[in-house]
């Protein structure tokens, strides 16, 4: 009888375990995915902890973000895998020139290093509304910790996280980790933070969201197409070999067939970079399922 009950109870826990491991996959992203673009870039130096902060007050459902790999295999984030002459104050207090950034190669120095460049005091030309202040890469870690922290001291919904890895063929193991080992980097400091149901990897080198749908198939994938593709959504996918989850074209790029076709395909739409009214209006009247903006207050 002791011995019926024992598996009784058994098997009681493997369901319970099955049931919890079923919700936790379970997640589904939001009606309309409001992304702040690096956070809210066109408010605040992108892709810093202020950044992300200050996004969570604004009307956003997702964070957008880009990561990259530092020598000591740290995840932080960077647009580029190098120090940016846009957004670069040396140590010394210069700022970086557009002769030497690709030389400040990311990869090639440890985290420490790496915290010794300020990227929020240079003005940014190109976005003059943006905030200015003292900020350095942040580990993606740090960032994912204070963001879960702000969260729940705000008592708002909890936010995804979509995650741009920045590679390409051309620089393996020059400028970041082979796919391989830039996907498992990633994916370990965001198993140990306990947000995989609530991520999005995104990318434009396709090797990246084959490794993930191979080795972490359960994590949500996002397919960046560059403006004017020559090739169609077909020849995209048929390259890809799987049906990612989001399909994120340039918003310029975006009409009612491509938006049908997406949704046919089973797959969520979401453009790339839009910031202004009018267009994020446009492109809602098309059907999209998000949209990612530098202006989030624009939601």
């Amino acid at each position: 009888m002791k011995k019926i009950v024992y598996i009784f109870a058994a098997v009681a826990l493997v369901l319970a375990a099955g049931c919890a491991s079923q919700k936790k996959t379970n997640v589904h992203l939001p009606v309309f995915d409001a992304e702040g673009h690096r956070g809210c870039r066109g408010i605040m130096p992108e892709n810093t902890i202020p950044a992300m902060l200050h996004a969570l007050d604004l009307n956003i459902t997702t964070l957008e973000m880009d990561a990259v790999i530092t020598s000591d295999s740290q995840v932080i984030l960077s647009h580029e895998p190098f120090f940016n002459h846009a957004i670069t104050t040396k140590p010394d207090g210069n700022a970086v020139s557009e002769e030497e950034e690709k030389d400040l190669n990311i990869f090639k120095m440890t985290y420490a290093e790496t915290q010794r460049f300020d990227v929020g005091l240079k003005p940014n030309r190109s976005f003059p509304k943006q905030q200015k202040l003292a900020a350095t890469k942040p580990l993606l870690s740090d960032v994912i910790a204070q963001v879960e922290a702000a969260v729940k001291q705000k008592g708002r919904k909890a936010v995804f996280y979509n995650i741009e890895t920045k590679c390409q063929p051309a620089s393996d193991n020059i400028y970041h980790p082979a796919p391989e080992a830039f996907v498992d980097l990633l994916m370990a400091v965001i198993n140990k933070a306990g947000i995989a149901d609530r991520v999005i990897i995104q990318s434009f080198d396709f090797r990246t969201l084959k490794v993930m749908h191979a080795r972490y198939p359960k994590v949500m994938t996002a397919a960046l197409v560059e403006g004017e593709s020559e090739r169609s959504m077909q020849q995209q996918l048929d390259e890809l070999g799987f049906t990612p989850t989001i399909y994120s074209p340039h918003f310029r790029s975006v009409n009612k067939a491509m938006v049908n076709e997406a949704h046919q395909r089973n797959m969520k739409i979401v453009p790339w970079t839009v910031n202004d009214k009018e267009g994020i209006e446009k492109l809602k009247a098309l059907g999209v399922d998000g949209i990612i903006s530098d202006y989030p207050d624009l939601f």
